[in-house]
């Protein structure tokens, strides 16, 4: 299998733009290598609009319509597939601090039930809903500092003005766990480790990376369930993530070397990283790939698509003739909620746990109390 990877929307680490509310990953993959099959139709599609590269954002609507016919036939001809990732900026923030703050293993004031199991989403939602633009902001600057003390004093006035908001939570349970959570994390921001550290760190939490996640990942699913190994991933060459890319790809080929699996906690997804791909990313100018002339054709109309802008039926078609085979997913509060909204329907148990099932609960609940409320002494 060969892939070919481009990215739109990209704002660095500053994700609040409002122009740029969201990170787009475009992957095509195909069975056969694109930079040789599709350069013959790509030098043809140049030549029809004379122009030196084909790039959409240049071209715009009415002359990718004079080429859609021929990308149409081509991809139906060699099963050529696209998928399509994205990454919600401002909700980033917000996923982050949970995923730091309310992590059981660093915040006593939290029991790992609430943490490694899907009893976190309605938690995170529920906290999401503290969040303004503000705070998210602060959130997020705290999160990718680099000087610890300056982060610790970011995170104690955030996790404060969090608290003076619980109240407006519409349970009592919630209310309860978030409020002892924040407490916990003002009067002990050293031990969240909540910054960067350094400019390598805050590049790995930055929304390209969450994105490329996702796209290392859909990668090892294609190449598993069409049984072919990933031959060749090419990636759109770009300065400020390249080499942040290489190394988290080579992370998880190391984690394919040692078998991993990852397993969050009970019903919780898992993972298996044997399946990752071996070869690491190849960084090329789009100029110098066909795959990647393509890949820019099919993202920039599926970020159309996805804003509601004009895109007349030949593109569509152009997308559709790529995207029905291939995958999407996103990082986002609301894609949470339709994930996790089953659990709201999940009947009450008809029986009670076990007793020593029970007893465990008790005493990681009392706990949890006697570190909240520590906090007061």
């Amino acid at each position: 299998m060969f892939y070919f990877i481009d990215e739109s929307g990209n704002t660095g680490l500053n994700i609040f733009d409002e122009n740029q509310p969201k990170l787009y990953y475009g992957v095509l993959s195909c069975q056969k290598n694109l930079d040789l099959i599709a350069a013959p139709l790509m030098t043809k599609c140049r030549k029809k609009l004379g122009v030196k590269r084909i790039h959409a954002n240049e071209l715009g609507v009415g002359r990718l319509l004079e080429i859609a016919p021929e990308i149409i036939e081509f991809s139906k001809k060699n099963d050529v597939r696209f998928s399509f990732f994205k990454v919600l900026k401002p909700d980033h923030a917000v996923i982050c601090f949970f995923d730091q703050v309310f992590d059981s293993a660093l915040n006593k004031a939290i029991s790992w039930n609430h943490y490694f199991s899907p009893l976190r989403y309605p938690l995170l939602l529920k906290l999401a809903m503290l969040f303004d633009e503000e705070l998210a902001k602060l959130a997020w600057n705290a999160r990718k500092a680099q000087n610890p003390v300056i982060c610790a004093e970011m995170l104690c006035e955030l996790c404060k003005r969090l608290r003076d908001r619980v109240d407006l939570l519409p349970d009592a349970r919630s209310r309860e766990l978030i409020s002892g959570a924040l407490h916990w994390a003002e009067k002990k921001p050293m031990e969240i480790d909540y910054g960067a550290g350094n400019k390598d760190s805050a590049l790995q939490i930055s929304p390209n990376l969450i994105g490329f996640q996702q796209v290392l990942q859909d990668v090892a699913t294609q190449s598993s369930k069409r049984g072919r190994k990933a031959r060749k991933i090419t990636v759109d060459r770009q300065s400020q993530f390249n080499e942040a890319q290489g190394e988290l790809a080579e992370w998880y080929s190391n984690l394919r070397k040692s078998g991993h699996v990852s397993d969050l906690g009970p019903g919780m997804p898992s993972f298996d990283y044997s399946k990752m791909p071996e070869v690491p990313p190849t960084f090329r100018a789009s100029d110098e790939s066909a795959g990647l002339e393509m890949v820019d054709v099919t993202l920039w109309i599926a970020k159309r698509i996805e804003e509601g802008k004009d895109v007349p039926i030949e593109l569509r078609k152009m997308f559709w003739s790529q995207a029905k085979r291939g995958s999407t997913d996103e990082v986002s509060l609301k894609a949470i909620d339709q994930r996790w909204r089953f659990l709201l329907d999940l009947p009450e148990p008809s029986e009670s746990l076990h007793e020593e099932i029970e007893k465990h609960f008790e005493q990681i609940e009392a706990e949890r109390k006697k570190e909240v409320e520590a906090l007061t002494r």
